[in-house]
């Protein structure tokens, strides 16, 4: 029973009955607007045709009021009779006090009528009577009444009535009425199966919407929208909800490949330290190799808390926007710092310096922190890479409009199917593990993370025995 009155709580039921609602609405206002209408009308028309053919009758009836004894009122009646047949009207013929002393209804005679004092006094004064009414209960239902005075010799000598027979009315509103339901039931199927399809159109897509978003709830990427080809709202939306399914199946892919890296990445140095210490406590390492073991242990931590470090400046740089503040700053002035703070890993490696740097300024938008980190890790990465004795260079130059800064070192060539690789997470070139025991694989994926905040990609070439790094800034 739940079941059943939660969907009839749905959308579709509610825009069905809404819909079917509003088409009931309309047909009963046009009803009651085209009965009026037709009502009105066949008041008036049934008023002039009855109160002409009343004025005829009266133009005979003024002997026969009278009493006139050259007045033939056996042939009167008969005419009375033939125009009331002929008409589809019956008449009431009566004196001035409301008296009927002719009719032409058959079911009238032998019976004294007498007609309503008003409605006698308005047809002796001319104003053209016009009433529905059952003549106080002398017919069953009501009728059109029309009464005109019959005058003779300026003087009014009684009344005659004009009477509606109810067969042609009751037929007329039969008619109606009839024609009136059967294009109403027409109407109403119509619009049911037309908003019936209308309603399905239109919740489909979102049903599937729901059972969608379960499956993405319980981890389920795969599902998607079908669009159906629409164009309209409901079809851009099933485009959004796919664009939105993509996004999560990238993002839930990374972050499996984010914590299997790191998972990689933290077991090394954890099971170092573990093991050793674990040799240390046990006696398993002699006690003149503790310090050494010791080293180890020192070197493996702080190489844990620089990992640590990193995410955490990785997970920060994501949520900064450098460009919003507008800011400009000397890059010039920037890569000289950076230069002079790392001379010294420069001058161990025997590494020489040529470097391209204007003595004036080069204003750049962005954030002179961030680019200054960006600076740090591609010329200590170029540094720790060179073949001892080599030559490094560090230079920066303007190109249309933009700050165009340039890394190169001599040494190994990358592989040209690695390259792509340089800027992932944790990724570490297979040469180059030997000689970077201290680095986590997250200093290229910051600078491409910095660089793509300020809305700029860095490029790198390996070929000919040295390796390039290269990225622009905008100019001021």
């Amino acid at each position: 029973m739940k079941r059943f009155r939660k969907q009839f709580q749905g959308l579709y039921w509610r825009q069905l009955l809404v819909i079917v609602s509003m088409v009931m609405l309309t047909l009963f206002l046009l009803g009651a607007s085209f009965f009026s209408l037709s009502y009105n009308y066949a008041k008036n028309q049934e008023s002039g045709e009855m109160q002409e053919r009343a004025r005829m009758v009266a133009q005979l009836a003024a002997g026969y009021l009278n009493h006139s004894p050259d007045y033939d009122q056996e042939n009167f009646r008969q005419l009375a009779t033939v125009a009331a047949t002929m008409t589809d009207v019956d008449f009431l013929i009566s004196d001035t006090k409301g008296h009927v002393l002719l009719s032409t209804d058959e079911t009238m005679e032998g019976k004294i009528i007498n007609l309503p004092w008003d409605l006698t006094q308005a047809a002796i004064e001319g104003e053209g009577e016009f009433q529905r009414t059952d003549l106080n209960g002398l017919y069953d239902a009501k009728r059109f009444v029309a009464g005109v005075p019959v005058a003779s010799g300026g003087t009014v000598v009684g009344v005659v009535f004009a009477v509606s027979t109810s067969a042609s009315l009751n037929a007329m509103w039969q008619g109606f009425v009839g024609l009136f339901f059967m294009t109403a039931f027409v109407v109403l199927m119509v619009s049911f199966m037309a908003s019936s399809v209308t309603a399905m159109r239109q919740i489909q897509p979102i049903r599937e919407m729901v059972r969608a978003t379960r499956r993405y709830a319980e981890g389920d990427f795969d599902v998607r929208m079908n669009d159906y080809g629409r164009c309209d709202e409901i079809g851009e939306l099933a485009a959004s909800f796919n664009n939105m399914a993509d996004s999560l199946q990238e993002t839930e892919r990374q972050r499996q490949e984010f914590i299997a890296n790191i998972s990689h990445e933290l077991k090394t140095p954890m099971t170092t330290i573990a093991g050793y210490t674990d040799g240390i406590l046990d006696g398993t390492i002699p006690p003149e190799n503790e310090r050494q073991y010791l080293q180890i242990i020192a070197g493996e931590s702080r190489r844990l808390s620089r990992l640590v470090r990193r995410m955490l400046d990785v997970s920060q740089l994501r949520v900064l926007d450098p460009l919003k503040a507008g800011n400009h700053f000397d890059l010039c002035e920037s890569m000289r710092r950076v230069l002079i703070s790392l001379e010294k890993k420069i001058t161990d490696r025997s590494l020489d310096v040529d470097a391209d740097i204007p003595e004036g300024p080069i204003l750049v938008l962005g954030d002179n922190d961030l680019i200054t980190q960006v600076l740090y890790n591609l010329l200590e990465n170029a540094a720790k890479f060179a073949t001892p004795g080599s030559t490094l260079y560090f230079g920066v130059a303007l190109l249309d409009g933009k700050a165009r800064v340039t890394v190169q070192n001599a040494g190994d060539e990358i592989p040209a199917e690695e390259l792509p690789l340089l800027f992932e997470r944790f990724h570490k070139s297979d040469k180059s593990r030997s000689r970077d025991k201290d680095g986590v694989g997250l200093g290229l994926y910051i600078v491409k993370t910095i660089l793509e905040q300020h809305r700029e990609k860095i490029n790198v070439t390996s070929e000919n025995g040295s390796t390039t790094f290269s990225f622009s800034l905008a100019a001021e």
